[in-house]
This record gives C-alpha cells, structure tokens and sequence, in this order.
C-alpha cells in the first residue's frame, strides 16, 4: 500500500470535547470522525483496524466450535415482549415504528431473535451443542455517551449464543468460550484479567468480565496478589472485618455535632476514627398494582461504615429490594426520621421501616451514628441495649484495598479496568421466556440451556490505545495495528535513488505478506515522523540517499529510544525477523 492510494488525515490537535487519551488520539490519528453524539464515521485507517480484530476473533471463535451468521440490526418487538425487555430495558433501548405503526427495537444485542431461531431450528438432542456467533452493528441510547468509541451510542460487538441440553453440557461450552476469549485477547497482545462479575440486565447465573488493564478505565477491579481471585467492584464479597462484637464499653450519649453531617466531618470533630462511625443511606420500595399505581410504599434503611461505601448491585439483590428500589423521598425521610438528612439514625426513629446492615456494622460496638436531630449524633450506640438487632445483616458493601480476600489467601489489591468482553450462562432464562425447547432421547421436550458471549470490536480500539500510548501518539500491538511496517522515505520525490530503493523494498515486503506501507507524499522528515508515531505503526524505516550510500537503512520499533542501523540486503529479513518475534 501506498499513501497516495490511500487516505491519511491527521490532525495536530484534538478536539475540545475529546477527554481520554484514546478519544483524542483516534481523532487526531484520522481513525474516527464524530458524526454526532456517540456516533461516530470509521475512516479508512480505523476500519483497517476493526478488519484485523474481527479476524482474529473469527478465527478463534471458529477454531471453538462456533458457526458464524448474521442477525439484522432491526428487530420486531414482538420478540422483546415474550421476554419483557421491550418495556423492562429502559431508555437504553432504542424503540421505532414502521410506517403501518409496528413496533421495532433497534438491536443492543440479540438474545431474543437467536433464541427465536434455536427453538425453529434445534428441535433434537442430535443437533446440540450449537454455538452461533455474529458481528453486528449494536445501539444502546447511552444517557450520556463519552470517551470516543469506549462508551458511543452505535458500536460494534460480537455476540455468540451457545444451546445445550443440560446444566453439565452448558458449563463446558461456557468454558469453551472463557477459554477462545483468553486466546483472542492474548493474541492482541493487551494486559488484561478475566474477572468475577455481576449478571446485569442480560441475566443468568454465572458471568467474567475480561478486563483490559488501564488507569483510565470505567470499572474498579479488585483483585488478591496471592492468588488467582478477581472481580469486579460490583460483585467481590466483602468480608466482615470484626470477627465477634465486643461487648459495649461507652454509655449512650447525645453529643451536639452543629453543622457537621458527613461522617468524615464528625469523626474529626469527635476526633476518632472514621472507621467508628456509621453511615446511614434511605432506600424506598414500591408496590404497584395492575394500572401502575402505587399502593403501598416501604422505607429501609441501610447501615455501612462510615469509610465504606454502599454497593447498589450488591442491595439490589437482597429480597424485597431486588425487584426495585429508589432512594426515599424528602417527605418519606421527615416521615420515618423527623430530621433532614445527615443526622439520620436507626435510634429513636418515628416510624418503623425495614433496617438492613452490612456484616462489619453488626458486629460493631461502642459506634456513632446520627441521633434523628440536626446538629446531633449519638456516641457509643451499641447493638440490642440501644437498639433492636436488625432484620436482615448482609454484604452491602463496596470492597476495599487490604480488605481480606474472599478465597482466604491474601488481602485485596485495586486496579482499574476496561470491559472489552463479557460471558454468560444464561441458564434457561430466554428459553422458558420463549418455550424454546428440544426432544430428548425419550421424545420430551426439555428447554434449553444457554450461555452467550460478547465482546466489544470497536470498544477493543480505544483500549488497546489507553494501554499503549505515549506522548507522541498510538503504539499499537502488532496484531491490531492498520500496518506493521512503514517505510518512510527521506526526498522520494526529488531523488530517484531513494525512490528505487523504496519502491523494490516495498515489493519485496509485499511479496513475503508483510502488511507495509510506503510513505510516497513527499513530506518533510519530521512531519512524516510525526504522522506515523501519532498513527501507531509498531515497525519504521527510513530510507536516505546518504543512508544508501553507505548501504544502510535505519529501523526504529516504535517503543524503541533510538534507531538501528541495518545493511540494506538485510533489511527484509531483519523486519521478518522483528515480525515474528
């Protein structure tokens, strides 16, 4: 490939609404161009890039056993009823109608239309396992779309659906696929952990996150240095840190706190331990009836450590809670606590409500907590002298750095993640939903069992790039980047010895299948440079007419400090050389 017959376009300055590293350097790289909110056009370099990920994924997908087809982009929401996602998703799902008034989604994935297909087309035990993948263009109406294409609105990702008989059989496809995704992420040469994590609005019963490390990256990922456990935020355990309550040691006081509602505020006023105080957070459920209206409202309140944090996945699935919740209103809180909130407390309430605690919080002794009365707390608040024991003592909160980990053999380490992939066991979720069903070897009909699997093509750009960047521009990996080697010839224009050296390196490079570019602009050196740093090219050579004369040709890796001299009879295969290495 030449640069004349291609098309370059990069820019020395990003745009102002470009935030992370990536967004900013796939603009100015020429990658992407913004066409609105969230959506972005995929310019000829950066579709070189999505071309060379869907290959490696294809082939690993294909190499576990998947079957590739394709799934339109527009479904009918019929399909989206039998489940109840069409009204249960919320405004992420992007709802349309034809012109004769029939509803349609716009895909943000695809379980419903598979699962329609496998209960047409899998009716006999003989025909599973079945694993069926796509890669498709996806839309999920983001509230609020940032950082390029790591959180756009219209995207790209491949989803692949597995149909099995049984639980057993269901377990090992999904370790088929937990084991291609390892294999395809390795081979783009990205740092990353398969984690532990929450189900989601997908559903089912077990899930990995495959996170690529970044500094920048969206998710918290907690992790044991000692061992092989990780997971993310949403979902790691969090131990109790008090093995057994001690026995209370302080009189209940009523301490005057003016001014200071935040439990950081009244630990220094108190001048104790952050970790001595208790944070108090007001949720309220509601019951419906068949019109929609709300018949009966329920106010809980939930205690954490004041240094801890609520994890809402985590409260959202505790019984009562997990059909939904809101956080209580101003008229709810006076109603139950008769104070505003920064002062609240489980002592002395005004009306009963439903108190759920995190495990540390009920085995705590001698603790402060808001005395329902502005400019007050209560110190030394201790568990059934002062106050009954709770309802329901559960893991509801965030884990911590040092926080023991859940497998016994070490304590908790943090780091931050990008989600490039995700697998499911669905179990038979859209299967029952659907009656999607197969005879077995007596004849009966049985459901189903399912697991899917995605990964997000167009989200593994920005990725790779907040993973491999420097002050100059993009250092792709090998494997994902749009050439691997650019010859960068110095006056090719103006001097026909350099330009027949260009010329029949590149053909050689051609003809052993190397993925070269030839730089034929005629640019000045260091405007040349600059371009293709920027652009991320892994391997650069640059050829000059005094580099010919002594019959040498400089090579230069992009995370390499300084360049290499290399005899020009050599050059082909020292390149092949650095490629396979």
């Amino acid at each position: 490939m030449k640069a004349s017959q291609f098309f370059i376009s990069t820019l020395k300055e990003a745009p102002a609404d470009a935030e992370v590293a990536s967004h900013k350097l796939m603009m100015r790289g020429g990658f992407i161009k913004r066409l609105g909110s969230g959506i972005y056009n995929y310019m000829p370099m950066g579709l070189r890039v999505i071309r060379k990920v869907e290959a490696i994924i294809r082939e690993e997908m294909n190499r576990a056993g998947g079957v590739e087809l394709l799934m339109p982009v527009v479904q009918p929401a019929e399909l989206w009823q039998e489940t109840g996602r069409f009204q249960g998703m919320g405004p992420e799902l992007l709802r349309v109608k034809d012109r004769h008034d029939r509803d349609y989604i716009i895909q943000p994935t695809s379980e419903e239309v598979i699962t329609d297909i496998a209960r047409q087309e899998l009716r006999s035990y003989r025909q599973l396992p079945r694993n069926f993948y796509h890669v498709q263009t996806k839309f999920r109406d983001e509230r609020r779309p940032r950082f390029g294409v790591m959180r756009g609105r219209e995207f790209t990702m491949k989803d692949a659906y597995s149909f099995d008989r049984d639980v057993a059989a269901a377990g090992k496809s999904y370790e088929a696929m937990y084991a291609a995704y390892v294999r395809i992420f390795e081979r783009m040469g990205l740092t990353f952990r398969a984690v532990a994590a929450d189900t989601g609005a997908i559903g089912g019963d077990k899930s990995h996150e495959f996170q690529v490390i970044a500094d920048t990256g969206e998710d918290a990922i907690a992790y044991c240095p000692q061992s092989d456990y990780a997971a993310n935020v949403e979902l790691a355990e969090a131990l109790p840190l008090i093995a057994q309550r001690a026995a209370p040691t302080q009189a209940l006081t009523k301490t005057p706190t003016p001014g200071k509602s935040t439990c950081e505020d009244v630990a220094q006023l108190l001048n104790l331990p952050l970790s001595q105080t208790v944070k108090s957070l007001v949720l309220a459920t509601d019951e419906k009836n068949e019109g929609g209206d709300v018949v009966k409202s329920t106010v809980w309140l939930l205690l954490v450590r004041g240094d801890h944090s609520l994890n809402e996945v985590k409260a959202g699935k505790l019984p009562g809670l997990k059909d939904g919740y809101r956080f209580a209103t101003t008229a709810e809180i006076d109603e139950h606590f008769g104070c505003k909130p920064g002062y609240l407390g489980p002592i002395g309430l005004k009306k009963p409500l439903r108190l759920v605690v995190d495990r540390t919080v009920a085995a705590m002794s001698d603790f402060v907590c808001g005395a329902n009365e502005a400019d007050f707390h209560f110190a030394g608040a201790n568990w059934a002298r002062d106050l009954p024991e709770p309802d329901v003592v559960a893991d509801i909160r965030n884990v911590v750095e040092g926080d023991p980990s859940p497998d016994g053999k070490g304590t908790l380490a943090m780091q931050r993640g990008i989600e490039v992939g995700h697998v499911f066991y669905l179990g038979t979720k859209y299967s029952k939903a659907m009656n999607a069903t197969y005879l077995d070897e007596n004849g009966k009909p049985q459901l189903l069992e399912m697991g899917c699997y995605g990964i997000g093509v167009t989200r593994l750009l920005g990725a790779a790039i907040e993973q491999n960047h420097d002050e100059r521009g993009i250092i792709w990996p090998l494997a994902m980047a749009p050439f691997t080697v650019v010859l960068c010839p110095i006056g090719y224009d103006r001097s026909a010895e350099v330009k027949a050296a260009a010329d029949q390196l590149h053909e050689q490079l051609q003809s052993l299948g190397v993925d070269v570019m030839l730089d034929d602009r005629g640019e000045r050196p260091g405007a040349m440079f600059a371009d293709w740093e920027l652009i991320g090219v892994p391997h650069r050579v640059v050829l000059s007419d005094r580099g010919l004369k002594e019959g040498k040709l400089e090579y230069q890796g992009r995370r390499d400090a300084q360049s290499t001299a290399v005899a020009v009879a050599d050059v082909a295969s020292f390149l092949k050389g650095k490629l396979s290495s």
